[in-house]
């Protein structure tokens, strides 16, 4: 949610609001189909106090969704529950997967944010460690005072 307050009588896609008659008409489907698809469990209207149906915008989509792979795709009733079964899996884990992408983000804006704070920490008259290159050549040193043909 983005933290706002929804008003109570806003209306969704989730929104519980049509009948099963209004829902029957909406979706091409007789009343009776809309029954035995809640008791199979594809489409699960939500239920008011008395027990009585009411199916959202997202219920009547389902609904039409159910109709079509039925009778244009021929797949039998079972097919159509396991396939919304995995599209439902598939929605949970997408958003699974947004809600860590938003995590990592953070945790990586975090550690930036830390590693420029240890940067911005480091004094400056140090200078840094450079790795010294081998050399073949030889150095004399002779102390000051002493002449070179000593």
């Amino acid at each position: 949610m983005d933290g706002r307050r929804r008003n109570p009588y806003e209306l969704t896609e989730e929104t519980p609001v049509y009948v099963i008659s209004v829902a029957a008409q909406l979706s091409g489907l007789h009343p009776q189909t809309l029954r035995q698809y809640d008791r199979l469990g594809l489409v699960s209207p939500d239920r008011t106090a008395g027990r009585g149906r009411r199916y959202s915008a997202r219920d009547i989509e389902l609904l039409r969704t159910v109709q079509q792979l039925s009778q244009d795709e021929g797949i039998n009733l079972a097919g159509i529950k396991r396939i919304i079964e995995l599209e439902n899996q598939v929605a949970a884990l997408q958003s699974r997967v947004a809600e860590m992408e938003a995590a990592l983000d953070g945790a990586a804006a975090a550690m930036r944010q830390r590693e420029a704070a240890v940067h911005a920490s480091y004094r400056r008259d140090l200078v840094p460690y450079q790795e010294v290159q081998q050399s073949s050549a030889l150095v004399v040193w002779r102390p000051k005072g002493r002449q070179a043909s000593d």
